[in-house]
């Protein structure tokens, strides 16, 4: 019996249905015109189509963080493959797992300038986990398979296929595989028994403990355990931007985030602790600092997965290459089991020493005429909080002040750029945790300067009624970048102060909802008409223009020089 033929596209398709999805992201053009005609002939995948391409990974990426599944884009060549660049390196440097499918020109044609054309594969080669380029139709179940498989393990990231139009064409039949086999990819996931050994005993024997619980604690779903540990250790447990929820910060052992604009606390814990507990991050430079005086007088115990990671910035005392759930899980167990010597005096006093440090707090907002920011995000907090939402953030000061002032107390609440710091990400990203997500509550917090990189996604949003409720801080400039302008070049303003559209007259052009705020006592009733308007909202928050966020620590200083005010520095 001769078994059915199948094009390329339908392939496509049929693999990622064995794969489990459901939802993708994409912009048609004219190479992936046959994938466009197969979606047209099949209903087991959901397609929405977002205004850019750009916009088609970061939600995707949007889609993983909120579900923990890996998100899908597809776009076309050239142009369209060139556009999600910005997306796929931002998934890249989180360590988030979603795979790009872009067209490509017939395989005569590759390396001839043709229409359209562009080195896709080339391109991504620096910023994606891994890259195909698929050059005969029955390689594509495997190729595809495989690419899942690597976005998903070990460190998460991107994968990008390139997949030429005659590829698409083509007929074959349809296998996909069961198994899969890389040579030289091979993730540890156990951690090395007797470093695990080693770990536990140093923690056990530490007088000054600190957890540092990074992205990786979230990727690996080992949140409970990190509680466990800092119960059995009797440790304050701080957090990267990344790491956010992944310990709860209502406890009272929560430092918050450490870093450049992390709690002054978090920062001094870890500057005098004995021993580090470092899982699942890199040691980037917002979290440390100068590096020359960071943990100088530490022991270091790093966990990843990634083995590159371990003693890239930071060397490690105790390297564990391994998955951090399974790795806890061990440390957890012989905690247990061995009868160890837990100093819990000196802990105690560990304890008291990070309260008196708690009682240093950035200095309130100075005086204005004028909404302060700060307000703002505070009382969004306290207004939604109760709905458990997820927060979307764009990159600058409102995101830092979004990290410092909404309490997180379960992890994929909070999605926001930490690596490649895209202004951009949030908008796109929150229209993919809707999809994801669309029984919850979704929130962008947002600049005036950011919103506007990809505002077109408003109509995504109106389209399919993705209701994110954006929160607009409206300062008349790229804060972030005006902030260092006034402390640090002497007030020069170049190119910084930003003017904008009236955010209420486009949204009310989409179709959406748009609500202008310029006092504090409209933003509650702001906050509670977008909640119930179930559409899309902007909320323009027109604000004070050189509020400032603090604590900060300059670029190359110790996290011991923090600064709490424009004239005040910690001491």
């Amino acid at each position: 019996m001769t078994k059915e033929l199948y094009s390329g596209a339908e392939i496509i398709l049929k693999s990622l249905v064995k794969e489990g999805v459901k939802e993708i992201f994409g912009y048609p053009g004219g190479q992936v015109i046959k994938i466009y005609d197969a979606l047209y002939n099949q209903n087991e995948i959901k397609h929405y189509l977002v205004r850019h391409e750009q916009a088609a990974v970061h939600a995707a990426e949007g889609y993983a963080r909120a579900t923990g599944k890996c998100g899908v884009a597809l776009v076309t060549s050239g142009p369209g493959a060139c556009n999600t660049i910005t997306g796929i390196a931002n998934a890249y440097y989180d360590g988030y797992p979603i795979v790009v499918l872009t067209g490509q020109v017939g395989l005569a044609q590759i390396g001839n300038d043709a229409f359209q054309e562009a080195d896709i594969v080339g391109i991504t080669r620096s910023c994606c986990k891994h890259n195909y380029l698929v050059k005969d139709i029955k390689d594509i179940p495997r190729v595809i398979k495989e690419a899942f498989h690597i976005a998903t393990t070990g460190k998460p990231g991107p994968v990008v296929i390139d997949l030429p139009k005659d590829v698409q064409t083509a007929k074959s039949t349809f296998e996909y595989p069961e198994t899969i086999k890389l040579a030289g990819y091979n993730p540890n996931y156990k951690g090395h028994p007797l470093q695990m050994a080693k770990a536990v005993r140093m923690l056990a024997e530490a007088h000054r403990p600190v957890i540092i619980s990074g992205g990786g604690v979230l990727m690996s779903g080992a949140h409970n355990e990190v509680q466990k540990l800092a119960e059995l250790v009797q440790a304050p447990v701080t957090h990267t931007l990344m790491g956010t929820g992944t310990y709860p910060d209502s406890l009272d052992s929560s430092l918050g985030m450490l870093g450049m604009h992390g709690n002054y606390w978090a920062n001094y814990a870890v500057v005098h602790a004995d021993v580090i507990l470092a899982l699942g991050t890199r040691f980037n430079d917002r979290i440390t600092g100068c590096l020359k005086r960071f943990a100088r007088d530490s022991h270091v115990i790093h966990v990843d997965i990634d083995p590159c990671s371990i003693s890239k910035n930071v060397k490690a005392d105790i390297p564990i290459v391994g998955d951090v759930k399974n790795v806890l899980l061990g440390m957890i167990e012989l905690f247990k089991k061995e009868d160890l010597n837990i100093y819990l005096d000196d802990k105690k006093k560990w304890f008291s020493q990070i309260d008196e440090w708690k009682q240093k707090r950035a200095i309130p907002p100075f005086a204005s005429d004028k909404l302060s920011a700060i307000t703002v995000i505070q009382k969004l907090y306290e207004i939604t909080k109760k709905y458990n939402p997820i927060v979307c953030t764009e990159v600058g000061q409102h995101q830092m002040w979004t990290a410092q002032l909404f309490q997180f107390n379960e992890p994929r609440k909070l999605i926001t750029s930490g690596g490649l710091g895209t202004m951009g990400f949030g908008f796109p990203a929150a229209l993919g945790a809707c999809a994801g997500k669309p029984e919850q509550l979704v929130l962008n917090i947002a600049g005036d300067g950011s919103i506007q990189m990809n505002i077109q996604e408003l109509a995504t949003c109106v389209d399919y009624g993705f209701n994110v409720i954006n929160c607009i801080i409206d300062n008349g400039y790229l804060g972030m970048v005006r902030q260092w302008q006034e402390k640090l070049f002497n007030k020069h303003y170049s190119e910084t102060q930003i003017s904008g559209p009236d955010f209420v007259k486009v949204a009310e052009a989409y179709g959406a909802v748009g609500i202008r705020v310029e006092k504090e006592e409209e933003i509650e009733p702001a906050i509670l008409k977008a909640i119930e308007a179930k559409k899309p909202v902007f909320i323009d928050f027109v604000v004070e223009n050189f509020e400032m966020v603090y604590p900060w620590v300059l670029a190359g200083e110790p996290l011991t020089k923090v600064l709490l005010s424009n004239d005040c520095a910690a001491k």
